[in-house]
């Protein structure tokens, strides 16, 4: 039978070594002000009984929010958030400063469960991708001193810093693109379609549209705010429609990899696709892509939360980062000969 052993304290530490709890708490937050011989032989009786102190405690005893940054993301499955991830825990960690995820499973619910959670824990600031509609609940820790970052989705009713992407002008110049290729029946495909980002996106794809002379583009386009559906089913139905488009334009890597596999199992290789976010083997299977660095975008985000965790006043920043079109083959292939104007 495996038996638990109960986790040494402070005092236990102090019998060991012979000293004072006080002591033992100065070697651990003050090591400076004790004695070389006196410290070692604390350390000593720390790690036999492997000891850890409780740094939450200490940073909640002096009434202050705690080293960690807490980061609140959609689901792991998505290699974009992951790559977001890696470059925030790249920039503060040389600074001592320690990452801790959390996922909203891309739901409103999830959002506010997870960010309790973490505000719960006290992190020094909250670098969060925003899913509700609403974040005016955290104006109120926002004021309380805790740093507000919102990543690629602007925050709503709250003061916070963002780091978003440039998605209007690019996809316009996606659409245009394929307009100058002789396409005129372009899709837009999304899931999720309800957040900022997708609105900026297709509010660029609809302008290129418009100056083409082409209003009405409901035909082509499938927008969704239900993540039970299946990629490759929506787009695949598009593809048998009577009207089916001769380009698509896909709001994110998910919708993009759906429209291959439903591309795929067509044998279609004559319909043009260019997707927003790259993914990996994107470039081995030629497929054109809207791309940026997410890596950059954490690195963005950690380098405003730290500055806000050092200087809280001032007005909110909002950096707009760069977005390119990546040419592959996909994205160039002309309009379908049977529709071609």
């Amino acid at each position: 039978m495996t038996t638990v052993q109960p986790r040494a304290t402070l005092d236990d530490v102090a019998r060991l070594a012979g000293v004072s709890a006080k002591t033992v708490s100065r070697v651990f937050n003050q090591p400076e002000i004790v004695g070389a011989e006196t410290a070692q032989r604390v350390q000593a009786a720390a790690t036999r009984l492997r000891f850890r102190p409780n740094t939450l405690a200490q940073h909640l005893r002096r009434g202050g929010g705690t080293d960690t940054v807490g980061f609140v993301m959609g689901e792991f499955g998505n290699p974009f958030y992951y790559k977001v991830a890696s470059g925030i825990e790249a920039e503060i960690a040389p600074h001592g400063h320690h990452l801790l995820l959390a996922t909203t499973d891309d739901t409103a619910e999830g959002e506010a469960r997870v960010v309790d959670a973490l505000l719960g824990q006290r992190v020094g600031a909250l670098l969060i991708i925003p899913v509700a509609d609403d974040q005016a609940y955290l104006e109120g820790e926002r004021q309380l001193g805790t740093p507000v970052i919102s990543i690629d989705r602007d925050a709503t009713n709250v003061l916070a810093d963002a780091i978003v992407l440039e998605n209007h002008r690019v996809v316009h110049e996606a659409t245009r693109r394929l307009l100058a290729l002789g396409h005129r029946r372009i899709g837009y495909v999304c899931n999720p379609a309800g957040v900022s980002t997708q609105a900026d996106r297709l509010a660029g794809y609809r302008a290129a549209m418009s100056e083409a002379g082409i209003e009405d583009t409901a035909a082509w386009c499938r927008l969704s705010d239900d993540r039970t559906e299946r990629a490759d089913t929506t787009i695949g139905e598009l593809l048998d429609s009577d009207d089916a488009p001769t380009a698509i334009i896909t709001g994110n890597n998910r919708m993009t990899i759906g429209a291959l596999r439903a591309m795929r199992a067509r044998d279609d290789t004559r319909t043009a696709l260019i997707g927003f976010d790259d993914f990996d083997t994107a470039d081995v299977i030629g497929v054109s892509v809207i791309t940026y660095d997410p890596i950059e975008i954490g690195r963005q985000a950690a380098r405003l939360a730290m500055e806000r965790m050092s200087d809280p006043a001032g007005p909110p920043r909002r950096i707009v980062l760069p977005t390119w079109i990546v040419e592959r083959g996909t994205g160039e292939r002309p309009p379908h000969e049977r529709n071609a104007p």
